[in-house]
């Protein structure tokens, strides 16, 4: 929702390599400028047509550059008044040599990380960089019933994951009683295809259950690895669409997902989601017997599209099978979203039934076939 990025007060982070002036290796270093830096303005309306203020539509090239300085094109080109930080900037940069890189990045910019680093200029050589909502979490509503934040979509079903599994694991006597092997794998790239080194298409998942296989497999017994995978379960947890109360048609009548109501499990017949009656039943039957809150379903309106998640991904590279819900949530992409506060009480809950009652109630499925 890229019209919810303009007028915040926009930080900057990510990953800076740096050369090493004292031996020449070159270092991975994360950066985060925690602070009001760059902003994308909106146009005012004064500037506007009446057809331009009716749709917002904005050219993803000329509309959604930021401002860092009004000293750039005096730092980049010479040409404009500016102030000495910028000038320092620019001067520094004309000092180095022209690597086919450097000469290409804005002087301010490369200054700010490299005193955010504690490091001389002249040794980054590249980076990866982000820019994010500089504003809080906050909780909201008459009784602190939602949180709104950057990026609940999907680091609220990482941290309730990671606490689940912590949890779980921290409890007396779970890890001697436990028959499975509990893992917890948190990928990049989900929203634009999985379809990375790093994203759940590459072959991570298969490999991981391989290499644990092998830690287990006696040389002469059989192929521990197939019996893994056809005993394996994914739980594969993406936030999902609570209903909204100002757009309550774009729901389907019989699946309408309440904020604070619970876990959602998410269906369609196309496959977009991996849930299956077989995978919907299991996850059901352990709420139930963890007594829990019953989870609420969503299917999205037959007139609608429908997203996807890594859960179809990873079921089909792999053979395991898997189920597609998440926690309620509005705003899904927008700059700073809202969930409710209880929701994270329901997933964590819900992740540690999953692990202590899973095997169990799998081994009461007679044919899962």
């Amino acid at each position: 929702l890229w019209h919810t990025w303009f007028d915040r007060d926009l930080g900057i982070s990510g990953r800076v390599l740096v050369r090493n002036p004292d031996n020449g290796t070159i270092e991975q270093k994360m950066v985060l400028i925690d602070r009001g830096v760059v902003r994308i303005p909106n146009l005012a309306i004064h500037l506007q047509t009446a057809k331009e203020r009716e749709a917002f539509k904005i050219n993803k090239e000329d509309h959604l550059i930021p401002i860092l300085s009004t000293a750039v094109e005096k730092a980049l080109t010479g040409k404009a008044s500016s102030s000495d930080g910028a000038d320092a900037a620019a001067d520094e940069l004309e000092e180095q040599e022209d690597d086919g890189w450097t000469e290409y990045q804005e002087p301010i910019l490369l200054q700010m990380i490299a005193a955010e680093l504690s490091i001389d200029t002249k040794d980054i050589i590249d980076f990866e960089l982000n820019l994010f909502d500089t504003q809080k979490a906050a909780l909201g509503g008459a009784f602190s019933e939602f949180v709104s934040s950057a990026r609940l979509d999907n680091l609220a079903s990482c941290f309730i994951a990671v606490e689940g599994l912590v949890e779980y694991t921290s409890q007396k006597d779970a890890l001697a009683s436990d028959e499975d092997i509990s893992v917890v794998a948190l990928f990049d790239h989900e929203e634009i295809g999985s379809s990375s080194a790093t994203g759940a298409g590459s072959p991570i998942i298969g490999e991981a259950v391989e290499r644990i296989c092998h830690a287990f497999q006696e040389p002469e017994t059989a192929d521990v690895y197939s019996k893994s995978i056809s005993k394996s379960f994914v739980l594969s947890v993406d936030q999902a669409h609570a209903i909204h109360p100002n757009y309550a048609s774009k729901h389907e009548k019989g699946h309408a997902p309440k904020m604070n109501e619970g876990m959602v499990i998410k269906r369609n017949s196309n496959q977009r989601y991996a849930t299956t009656g077989i995978t919907g039943l299991i996850v059901r039957e352990i709420a139930r017997k963890a007594g829990l809150k019953p989870v609420q379903e969503f299917v999205v309106r037959n007139d609608c599209g429908c997203g996807s998640t890594i859960g179809p991904i990873i079921s089909s590279n792999t053979g395991m099978r898997a189920i597609d819900l998440g926690c309620p949530q509005l705003s899904m992409h927008s700059i700073r979203e809202t969930m409710g506060t209880s929701d994270f009480t329901n997933g964590l809950d819900l992740f540690k039934a999953f692990f202590k009652h899973f095997r169990e109630v799998d081994d009461s499925i007679v044919d899962k076939n």
